[in-house]
């Protein structure tokens, strides 16, 4: 039976524990904040390949103002167990609005009648938007973090056909194909567990090459959903046709000189991302992008169509974060469309994907000056 994580790797102020029957689930989590009862709670939702470790530099200080700080593994990651790891098992169980059940669960676990707030970063976004969408009564606020929430998805999305848009990027002159439904493939998984530079460096390279670390990341707004736009993201979201991801990310390892430097990701740090993957694989993760580009769920989502978030939102992103715009439009929609009480949308400076780990003081600060004013 899974342990919960050595405390020796995590901070000051935060535990790890599990938490059994949840939606199926034991839910490994961390915590801090838990020596007092009655503060109100923050609840921090990760995305891939990441891990409630992922919130480490944050909890702390979200403690130390006053809350308890509750961040899980989900469902397919780390040290929560009850999913099916296969990639024939059951995939509708990582259905979007399966995954709110998750974090529904949770909060009825610890006892809360709802949270103050909820925070999802990268994949970990739409899941704490929906909570919101759903659940105003259970979220009382929402920080979207790297993947702007565009809204619950049209009537007749589920219906419709293939996108047109691979065909588009394999025509090109430098043929191109769409990360996440390179995602959804059934070799992704092994391509990144046996890759030939190992788990570490594979690792290492891709949280590099979406960091402000790497010198590349200048994003800005593409035109719109064509071959030619989606073409100008970095290979890490549009790769080339013939690599698979390990060997997409290898071509951007950085110099040891480089590692050495990392502050915001040492190698004590990463061991623990990489030990964790090297047990659980990465097939779980995985499963969220198969049931995004299947439309898994899209026809019960379809219901909430129009739907907006109503509570306090706010949006928080790297500044060198090319996922703020690699879905066209999205990024507007949130703050005129999907959001009808957003109070900021904040470029963080000095940060690429990572912006709690590599940011993690002016995110803080954020967080603290939005959950106080709200």
């Amino acid at each position: 039976m899974i342990e919960p994580l050595d405390s020796g790797v995590l901070p000051a102020g935060v535990r790890s524990r599990i938490i059994p029957d949840v939606n199926g689930l034991r839910m490994h989590v961390l915590e801090a904040g838990f020596e007092q009862s009655g503060r109100p709670c923050v609840l921090l939702l990760h995305g891939f390949p990441e891990l409630a470790y992922s919130w480490r530099k944050i909890m702390p200080a979200l403690a130390e103002a006053g809350f308890y700080v509750i961040a899980p593994d989900q469902r397919g990651y780390g040290r929560t167990t009850g999913w099916d790891p296969h990639y024939d098992g059951d995939l509708p169980s990582f259905r979007m609005l399966n995954l709110v059940r998750d974090v529904v669960g949770l909060i009825a676990s610890l006892g809360r009648p709802f949270v103050a707030a909820v925070v999802g970063h990268d994949f970990g976004s739409p899941v704490a938007a929906w909570c919101a969408l759903l659940r105003p009564d259970l979220f009382r606020t929402v920080t979207i973090m790297s993947a702007p929430f565009a809204g619950p998805p049209a009537l007749g999305t589920a219906d419709a056909g293939p996108d047109p848009i691979h065909h588009a990027l394999a025509a090109l002159d430098r043929p191109r194909k769409h990360y996440q439904w390179y995602y959804a493939t059934r070799q992704a998984d092994s391509d990144m567990m046996q890759c030939r530079q190992g788990l570490d460096a594979f690792l290492r390279a891709y949280y590099h090459y979406k960091s402000a670390d790497w010198p590349g990341n200048r994003p800005e707004p593409l035109k719109g959903w064509t071959a030619t736009e989606l073409a100008r993201l970095p290979t890490y979201y549009v790769m080339d046709r013939d690599r698979d991801m390990a060997e997409t990310v290898a071509a951007e390892m950085p110099s040891q000189a480089a590692i050495d430097a990392c502050a915001w990701l040492p190698d004590r740090e990463l061991r623990v991302y990489s030990g964790e993957y090297r047990r659980t694989g990465f097939q779980g993760g995985l499963q969220w992008y198969r049931c995004r580009t299947r439309g898994v769920g899209n026809r019960e989502s379809e219901i909430f169509c129009g739907r907006t978030i109503e509570v306090p939102s706010m949006f928080i992103a790297g500044a060198m974060d090319w996922g703020v715009y690699q879905t066209p439009g999205a990024f507007e929609s949130m703050q005129t469309a999907a959001c009808s009480h957003m109070t900021g949308c904040h470029l963080v400076d000095g940060a690429g994907h990572w912006v709690q780990q590599e940011q993690p003081e002016k995110v803080i600060r954020l967080l603290l000056d939005f959950l106080c004013g709200a």
